[in-house]
């Protein structure tokens, strides 16, 4: 059973004194009409059940709104749920950094745009965008850089080769050259899983 801390009594407290004050304000304003200001309560009374409610339910509403990664086993296994538009996201380490990424089994490699770059330190006057990429936008160019570590948490390869894009990109991509290090990749139930 869960222990009932200082925090949450003290929310209790809050929230009983907030409620008092209501009802005293709908007795006190409302004396000559008793019947509308006890439906007046009763909306109040069902409005604050819904907010402690939705309060101690925050954290499974949450999860199921906005759906977050998991990662099993130090790395050897990563559970990616289906967003909302169908895709599947996934934040990797990039140099220490965490970073966004849609994950694109259709991508040959990893895809970093070029605001992703710089946040993990890559300085983008250093790199020469020679080489090119076909996307769905048409050609690119790009330019390849071997990052300190990528990968998940507990799953990150030191040295791993990125590409950083010229172009403009919404999302950085995260494509077969690091997904196929894991042993299996398959999907179910809505979500994407990667086990080592």
């Amino acid at each position: 059973m869960e222990q009932f801390s200082g925090d949450d009594f003290g929310n209790l407290i809050y929230l009983v004194i907030l409620g008092g004050v209501i009802a005293f304000w709908f007795f006190t304003a409302g004396r000559n009409s008793m019947n509308k200001v006890l439906q007046q309560l009763a909306v109040w009374a069902l409005i604050f059940i819904g907010v402690i409610a939705a309060y101690g339910m925050w954290g499974d509403i949450r999860q199921t709104v906005v759906p977050e990664q998991s990662i099993v086993q130090n790395g050897e296994r990563i559970e990616l749920p289906r967003a909302r538009d169908g895709h599947y996201y996934a934040v990797a380490m990039v140099n220490d950094v965490p970073i966004r990424f849609v994950v694109d089994t259709g991508a040959t490699g990893v895809v970093l745009r070029k605001a992703d770059a710089e946040k993990a330190g890559i300085i983008l006057e250093d790199l020469a965008f020679l080489s090119e990429a076909m996307t769905a936008n048409g050609k690119v160019r790009i330019a390849s850089v071997r990052t300190d570590r990528f990968g998940f948490k507990g799953a990150e390869i030191p040295g791993f080769r990125v590409d950083v894009n010229e172009g403009q990109m919404s999302q950085s991509l995260m494509g077969m050259s690091y997904l196929q290090t894991f042993e299996r990749i398959e999907i179910s139930g809505g979500m994407l899983v990667l086990v080592r």
